[in-house]
């Protein structure tokens, strides 16, 4: 089967987890990227060990959980450290991924992910949604989901880029906050996506 491959991306606290569990209450297959790289890193042994030779020991607490705020602190105020996390877990990811395309039998797949165009891998998918809202929105959500500071996060949104950047180089634009009806405009999407997938199967033909 021509599958499909969409990505979902958005800024921290845009809430572009939220549309894909739409999208997965419709029957479409979703792979949670950033949700598999923290799997990553507190299961595969040779992945902690990279990030203990980066991080330190306090890396993991003793629990062998990961020790969030030690590491949001480091990365966040690093960006070669940033880069580093992301040389280490990235690839796993992706391979993650292939393997878990061949198991989908949907025309349309989605694969969700913040920093699709900070990696440059935005250009490796056939669609990108991205998922948007204002700065004090998403400073709302993230006060009331990570009991984090306003400093803190301000640090994370200073890693990712700026919606004004990504929205020329998206394909789709979900608007995600208070006033906007978001399932309106994830059938809008699906339904201009199907007329795609079914335009390739009758040319095709």
């Amino acid at each position: 089967m021509n599958k499909k491959i969409v990505g979902v991306t958005g800024g921290i606290g845009s809430g572009k987890t939220f549309v894909c569990r739409i999208l997965e209450a419709m029957g479409y297959p979703v792979f949670y990227s950033d949700r598999v790289a923290k799997q990553i890193l507190i299961t595969k042994k040779s992945v902690k060990e990279k990030i203990i030779s980066v991080f330190g020991a306090l890396a993991y607490l003793e629990t062998g959980e990961l020790n969030k705020p030690y590491l949001s602190k480091q990365i966040f105020s690093n960006k070669k450290l940033l880069e580093q996390m992301n040389s280490i877990v990235h690839p796993i990811v992706k391979k993650e991924f292939e393997q878990w395309i061949c198991q989908q039998n949907a025309s349309i797949i989605f694969y969700e992910s913040a920093i699709l165009f900070e990696s440059n891998s935005y250009k490796n998918f056939d669609k990108i949604i991205l998922i948007t809202a204002s700065k004090q929105t998403k400073i709302k959500r993230l006060l009331k989901r990570d009991n984090s500071t306003i400093e803190a996060i301000e640090k994370r949104m200073n890693n990712q880029w700026a919606d004004e950047k990504k929205i020329p180089l998206a394909d789709y634009i979900i608007v995600n906050d208070e006033n906007s009806m978001i399932l309106e405009q994830v059938n809008e999407v699906l339904k201009n996506l199907l007329l795609i997938v079914n335009h390739k199967k009758n040319t095709a033909r």
